[in-house]
């Protein structure tokens, strides 16, 4: 949901009634993973896509009804391989979506939740699925639970483990009763050192990728908000002293790209001590040389300079700024998922390796397309 938050929010505002799609379970090989969600206005406006477009126009119908009655329901859209092509999902896989209307009188704090989520606040909201005119649901954040749906201790204490370890994701909760649970955590960070060209670029890539991205230089007349406006922050200070008291957790990555040893060696010798998922130096092969052997003398570890991606990036053939953008943020999935970088046709097995499987309650997903 969290990127189709402001058409939604801008809906709500203005009084108009929509509803929401979300994935909530997903088998084999599905089109997009839990969380993917798609929106549908009561003035016949569309945001978002829970396939890809294999079962939108289904799914729009779907809304229109439940804008009609106001009943939340359960879809599930489902084919055998060989018959993918005729029945809708062309991968030949299984979702089930939750479909429910928002509106002041569905939702009454869908505002302050949206505003939360936007602000970086961690937050989970766990909303009853079964099928009814009624929706209850239950908002949790590091201050409290609150909602018309009452949970068990162990279930909220189970959400808020998640919340504070930093997931960001949508799962089914089954315990007195069948809930959609999704968190969301604040955006991962992505620290980029040099206000040059390539950091622009990083910005723009960073950004669309999700992250709450900020560019860090000295020189005030480089590291400005007009050089950089796809920036969440753009910091005017020494590298190694805003890395001192930076927040830095095993979600964060960091982008060196000032290839300038006055830079680069305080700010590497904390970035290899630090929790950061990824530390990436631009420079050639013989700055990451040079650059090493000054790391060793001033005390950093071999099993620190192993986690130093240098020269940065994947190799792609990159040449320009956009490039090379490309190239980092393809490293830094690859190290931070823990993946191969392989092309998939080398490959085998599924695609979408971090997609927990999932069991239906009967055993196992339909092997027929149906919808309800």
């Amino acid at each position: 949901m969290r990127d189709i938050l402001t058409g939604l929010q801008a809906w709500f505002d203005r009084g108009e009634n929509f509803v929401l799609a979300t994935v909530v379970r997903t088998w084999k090989s599905s089109p997009r993973a839990p969380g993917a969600a798609m929106a549908v206005s009561e003035s016949g406006e569309v945001l978002g896509s829970v396939s890809g477009g294999c079962v939108e126009s289904a799914l729009y119908e779907t809304a229109r009804d439940v804008l009609a009655d106001g009943r939340s329901r359960t879809e599930v859209f489902c084919v055998a391989d060989d018959d993918a092509i005729g029945v809708g999902l062309t991968c030949g896989g299984t979702i089930e979506v939750f479909v429910q209307r928002i509106g002041h009188n569905d939702f009454p704090d869908f505002a302050d939740v949206a505003r939360r989520i936007r602000g970086g606040e961690p937050i989970a909201v766990v909303t009853e699925t079964g099928d009814g005119a009624r929706t209850r649901r239950c908002v949790i954040t590091g201050d409290g639970a609150a909602g018309d749906l009452d949970l068990p201790e162990t279930d909220v204490d189970n959400v808020r483990g998640r919340l504070d370890a930093g997931e960001s994701r949508v799962y089914q909760l089954r315990s007195e009763t069948v809930c959609m649970v999704e968190i969301f955590a604040p955006p991962p960070r992505m620290y980029i050192f040099g206000a040059i060209d390539f950091a622009a670029a990083m910005c723009t890539l960073g950004a669309f990728a999700g992250y709450h991205v900020t560019v860090i230089d000295a020189r005030a007349v480089f590291a400005t908000r007009a050089r950089f406006p796809d920036a969440d922050d753009v910091v005017v200070m020494w590298p190694h002293r805003f890395l001192e008291t930076a927040p830095v957790d095993h979600r964060t990555v960091l982008a060196v790209l000032t290839h300038d040893e006055k830079f680069d060696i305080p700010l590497l010798g904390l970035a290899l001590r630090s929790d950061a998922a990824y530390i990436g130096a631009m420079g050639s092969r013989a700055t990451h040389e040079r650059r090493v052997a000054l790391l060793r003398e001033q005390g950093t570890t071999a099993a620190e300079l192993a986690r130093l991606h240098s020269p940065i990036g994947l190799d792609l053939g990159a040449r320009t700024p956009e490039e090379t953008a490309v190239s980092i943020l393809a490293e830094m999935m690859k190290t931070t998922r823990g993946t191969t970088g392989l092309e998939l046709q080398q490959l085998s097995g599924s695609i979408h390796r971090d997609v927990e499987v999932q069991e239906c309650v009967a055993g196992g997903p339909p092997v027929a397309s149906r919808r309800g």
